[in-house]
């Protein structure tokens, strides 16, 4: 695991030397290229001007910010470079908070935090144990690829669990979702979704999270590498029948009941 960032945890007066790793595996990410279908050529991309139809080469390409319609800020490239935030290479952290706080709409990249050195080991598992016992998590804020971002440090197991947050203005309202209407709720119906739901409780651990996209295309490309023939077997979309609701939820707590006892 190669380290992406190398700094210091600072909180009050102690700080802790660490180093940043990227928390996610790309590996297994699935990546096409677009191609000519005649000759397998990767396909090209032009820069094209909408008003002057031109192809406009890359040094005379500049950002512009649509403050109203079809209405530009225009910026050079310099003027933005003027305002790029370097690296302090330090994590302030300006508060510690409950979890429960934080929404998960907030959370965005997820990062491994570790100690830079045996040296920092010490005051690393210090922090790590604080965070433990307090059952708080600490907020700060980074600079990483020229921008500053809000982080939340969590303690995980032997380790650091640091997640860039979304700002508040990224995230929508959940309020502005079309045509959601508060309905009454039949009492006898939610207490049998309750016991449903009750029937089907499972821990997280438990749960298989299976990438059933991922392997049909991987068993694919395997066949196609292999010169077989590609057959592919479409699902069949079922609509969904119209069913008596209480009839659905106390067949459905069978069923959930048969499969825990199997």
């Amino acid at each position: 695991m190669r380290s992406i960032w190398k700094g210091h945890i600072r909180f009050s007066l102690v700080t802790i030397p660490v180093q940043i790793f990227n928390g996610l595996e790309a590996e297994g990410d699935l990546s096409f290229k677009q191609l000519h279908d005649k000759d397998n050529g990767k396909i090209m991309y032009k820069k094209i001007c909408s008003s002057c139809q031109e192809e406009i080469p890359f040094g005379n390409i500049v950002k512009g910010y649509e403050y109203e319609p079809e209405k530009y800020v225009v910026f050079q490239k310099n003027e933005l470079d003027n305002i790029k935030l370097k690296s302090t290479r330090v994590i302030d952290i300006e508060a510690f908070v409950d979890l429960t706080e934080v929404h998960p709409s907030r959370y965005e990249a997820l990062y491994f935090i570790g100690p830079n050195g045996d040296i920092a080991n010490p005051v690393y598992n210090l922090l790590k144990n604080a965070l433990l016992k307090s059952g708080k998590a600490g907020v700060g804020r980074i600079v990483l690829r020229e921008r500053e971002d809000v982080v939340l440090l969590v303690p995980e197991k032997d380790g650091i669990i640091m997640y860039k947050l979304r700002y508040p203005y990224e995230v929508r309202n959940v309020g502005d979702i079309p045509d959601v209407k508060a309905t009454p709720v039949d009492e006898a119906q939610l207490g049998l979704a309750i016991t449903l739901i009750d029937s089907m409780k499972k821990s997280f651990a438990e749960v298989t999270f299976v990438d059933h996209y991922r392997d049909a295309v991987m068993n694919m490309v395997q066949e196609k590498v292999s010169g077989k023939q590609v057959i592919t077997v479409e699902g069949k979309e079922e609509s969904a029948p119209v069913v008596d609701i209480m009839a659905a939820l106390k067949k459905s707590i069978e069923d959930a009941k048969l499969k825990q006892g199997a």
